[in-house]
Formats: C-alpha cells, structure tokens, sequence
C-alpha cells in the first residue's frame, strides 16, 4: 500500500497533475492498499482468482483456462470505469495477454514497478534473488525500473530506472527497506512520465493492488 499511498499523496500534493485515481483492484480481500484507497474515498475492487474459479466451475478443471478467463473478466471490469492509464503498484497477479489485449485495443497503456534493473531478476523475489548474487559476487547493484507492461513479464519499455548499490552489510531485509524508499519516488515518476507520453488535459488512472 505504500506504492498506492506515493501516488493518492503526489496527486493531492500537485505532483502528479491532471490525473484522478478512478479506482484500486486487489486480488486480496486484507491488501494494504484497499485500505488506504478506501481512507482516501478511492473506490475499490476485490477480484480474486479463486474466488472466481469457484463461481465459474467450468473454468477449474484446467488452471491456464481458468487464468485467461479471469484475466479477461478482471480486463471488462476495469474497463467499466474507462481509465486512460493503468498502474500495476504491488499486483503480484502476472497480467496476461488476455488482460492486457483489451486494454490495448483501447489505446489505454499499462505500466508496473518491478524491484529489479531491466533484464534483471524477472519475476517474483527480485530483491532476495539479487542479495545472493552480490553475496556471490556476480553484481555490486540491484536497482529498480517502472516500465510498460508486455505479455512477456518485466520485459516491457522502461520510463523509470533507478540504481541501487548494494551495501556490505546489508541483509535482504534492509535491501528491502532501502529499495522501497526508491520505489516510492520511481512510482511517481513513472505515472508522470506516462500521462505525459499520453499528451492529454486529463487522465484516469487504474491501480491494481496486491
């Protein structure tokens, strides 16, 4: 929630200029940032892929059909409250084709934050997974990037890079905390540069949050 609470806090402190947030979307019903959006009057959406396949039983028997069908569910839902730009702030739920193509077709970009530098650590444990390699000595920088979302996960254009040297004494938790204070700035970047990019007076943004 703190990624959501950089955003709600650049937009009413000016930073972020002519957006509204129209909506956070999270697949956990105790997430953070439902909470935070709710503080703020920010409507919200709980949309869990379980819960999904246990009110569409034709879905469950095989798990990729299930995902697609949620994802395109999930793709006609925040499409209802017609978004000019999509930020994924902490949704750990890998966005598929079927999500993303409707989006696109739309002209509506997505972009999302990963704890890694570009072709770096793509996927889940990003920040562990580079902690033990400077431990092995392969790198002596991890950093982060908030790029435009693809089918192929974290591979998409950056808009935001930030490096991060990795420190001696550092554990995976203090990597953690070090690399969430660079994200709270990149996050905000990133949704400017993007609703730059999109050269309009007024913008919708779309947050998904784990």
């Amino acid at each position: 929630g703190t990624n959501l609470q950089a955003i709600i806090d650049a937009i009413n402190d000016g930073a972020i200029q002519h957006a509204e947030i129209v909506r956070v979307v999270s697949n956990r019903a105790a997430a953070q940032g439902l909470i935070k959006a709710q503080k703020a009057g920010i409507p919200t959406l709980y949309y869990n892929l379980k819960k999904f396949g246990e009110e569409n039983p034709e879905f469950k028997h095989d798990r990729d059909i299930l995902r697609q069908n949620y994802d395109r569910s999930l793709a006609d839902l925040v499409l209802k409250d017609q978004p000019n730009l999509l930020v994924a702030a902490g949704f750990m739920h890998v966005l598929s084709k079927a999500f993303l193509d409707p989006l696109a077709k739309l002209g509506i970009p997505a972009i999302n934050l990963h704890p890694a530098l570009p072709g770096q650590f793509v996927g889940t444990d990003a920040i562990a997974r580079a902690h033990q390699a400077f431990v092995q000595g392969d790198i002596t920088k991890t950093g982060l990037m908030v790029h435009y979302m693809i089918v192929e996960v974290d591979a998409g254009e950056p808009l935001v890079i930030k490096d991060l040297n990795i420190q001696p004494e550092d554990t995976v938790g203090e990597l953690e905390r070090r690399m969430h204070n660079l994200e709270w700035l990149a996050i905000v970047e990133g949704v400017q540069l993007a609703i730059r990019n999109l050269s309009m007076t007024s913008t919708t943004v779309q947050i998904p949050h784990e």
